[in-house]
């Protein structure tokens, strides 16, 4: 039996959000924004009660490119609300691990069973919400001619040509041309240059996700593609970028794009997607937990949405996955959708938009919220705490409170607080000195990371070393 509804998770994020102070939010008519939130559930039998608490939240939809990323860890590359919500319950779970390595009561830890570890109390879970379907692969399905058409016709594209469409580039419904073709549509491309394992399931999905669009509807009436401003990673297949349902592939991995220079960030469909194979704590916390942590639900807000894409984005390329080490297993989330649509969002945005107020625009701010003892807001803009001066840059004032070193030295405190004989195996006797050496040095998690990029991923890019070599 079902604890929640979506729209009562919906409803919880939404109110959580007007909470917050002003700074870092929209400007209502001009700017819009997207967001996402991670909720623990607690289910307390003895009472009789189920707790819902939005442990973190975000919002953003930008990301900085390859010559702004910093080799200190102190910039946020990706600020996309979904990472943002993520980060900031990264921040959230290790100040419980703190509490409960010190001998405090955790809200959400327990002592495990082997030495040094420790594991989800029983009847805690979490969720997570997403006020838009989430960029990449899941934003990628036939739309209807019922719904509106924002954009200008698509014209023919030749294969050579990788000119950018100019305008929003998320979400993905603003990045949308209409055509008008009376020829038949021909079906969605699944790219067979990414590794697959097709079930019946999977089949059923993509029948599904056909008779979504076609049952009840003429075929003049598919026009065309929700399209995403992900491009394909560097060593991937192209998109076609043909007129209608032949503009993308499906199933591939993508890379966030950039204001005029490429990142390194991938979407936010391929972060979920790997969150459901090695869980979404990290490889730091993983020296600590017996088990990798999932989401149990995936939830989006009302808006384009198509749940046999996102059941192909985040399970159907990766469902085939095995030899996972002990403590991880792919978990399937349940994925639903709620009726109640972000205030903010692009949509609401354009209906209160006065000629005045000039350009939509997306806001330019990040927002990080989560339940932790001290500074639980964080604002962000271009990777940096909103309003630092360039003078400050560089220096701590200017870090946000979820940027990896950040994450890093709060780890390290859950180190230092634990007694040298309670430290787990991978971590006993060592002398690590930086975030590289951490990360590697938690086998599990890079054993099951180096299964995923085997199985499913491997065009998958990595990055950088040096940036990741910062004390």
């Amino acid at each position: 039996m079902m604890m929640w509804s979506p729209d009562e998770i919906a409803s919880l994020c939404y109110n959580h959000f007007n909470k917050l102070p002003k700074r870092g939010k929209p400007e209502s008519g001009r700017e819009w924004t997207l967001l996402a939130a991670v909720i623990q559930i607690t289910d307390c039998p003895e009472q009789k009660t189920v707790q819902k608490q939005v442990v973190s939240l975000g919002t953003g939809t930008k990301c900085i490119g390859r010559s702004a990323m910093s080799m200190k860890g102190d910039v946020l590359n990706d600020s996309h609300a979904e990472v943002i919500a993520r980060r900031g319950s990264v921040r959230y779970l290790t100040e419980q691990l703190l509490k409960a390595v010190s001998g405090q009561s955790s809200d959400v830890f327990c002592a495990g069973s082997e030495k040094g570890k420790w594991r989800l109390k029983a009847g805690v879970s979490f969720l997570f919400f997403t006020s838009q379907t989430p960029c990449g692969d899941a934003s990628i399905f036939p739309m209807s001619g019922s719904e509106a058409q924002p954009c200008e016709p698509v014209k023919e594209t030749t294969k050579n040509d990788d000119s950018e469409p100019r305008g929003l580039k998320r979400p993905a419904d603003q990045d949308l041309k209409e055509t008008r073709q009376n020829t038949k549509h021909p079906k969605i491309k699944t790219s067979d240059k990414q590794p697959s394992c097709r079930n019946s399931a999977d089949a059923e999905d993509e029948a599904d996700a056909e008779n979504e669009s076609c049952s009840e509807r003429s075929d003049a009436e598919l026009l065309d593609l929700h399209r995403t401003g992900a491009k394909s990673v560097p060593d991937g297949p192209r998109d076609p970028l043909q007129p209608g349902l032949l503009y993308h592939h499906t199933g591939l991995l993508r890379v966030k794009p950039g204001r005029g220079e490429p990142t390194l960030s991938l979407s936010c469909s391929d972060k979920l997607a790997r969150w459901c194979i090695i869980g979404f704590q990290g490889a730091l916390l993983m020296h600590f937990l017996q088990e990798a942590l999932y989401f149990s639900a995936v939830l989006v807000g009302k808006s384009p949405y198509s749940r046999p894409a996102l059941r192909r984005a985040l399970y159907t390329r990766c469902s085939h996955v095995k030899d996972l080490p002990s403590g991880f297993s792919f978990h399937d989330p349940e994925l639903l959708q709620s009726s109640l649509e972000f205030p903010h969002n692009h949509t609401h945005t354009e209906s209160k938009h006065a000629h005045s107020q000039g350009r939509i625009s997306p806001c330019g701010a990040a927002i990080s919220w989560c339940a932790v003892s001290q500074q639980p807001l964080d604002v962000t803009a271009n990777g940096y705490k909103q309003g630092v001066t360039k003078k400050a840059l560089g220096t701590s004032q200017a870090r946000s409170l979820i940027c990896k070193v950040e994450l890093f030295h709060l780890f390290l405190k859950v180190v230092a607080a634990t007694e040298d004989s309670e430290l787990p195996e991978t971590l006993c006797g060592k002398d690590w000195k930086t975030y590289w050496d951490y990360k590697q040095a938690a086998e599990s998690y890079q054993l099951a990371w180096t299964q995923l990029r085997l199985q499913a991923f491997p065009q998958w890019p990595r990055g950088p070393r040096q940036l990741l070599l910062f004390q």
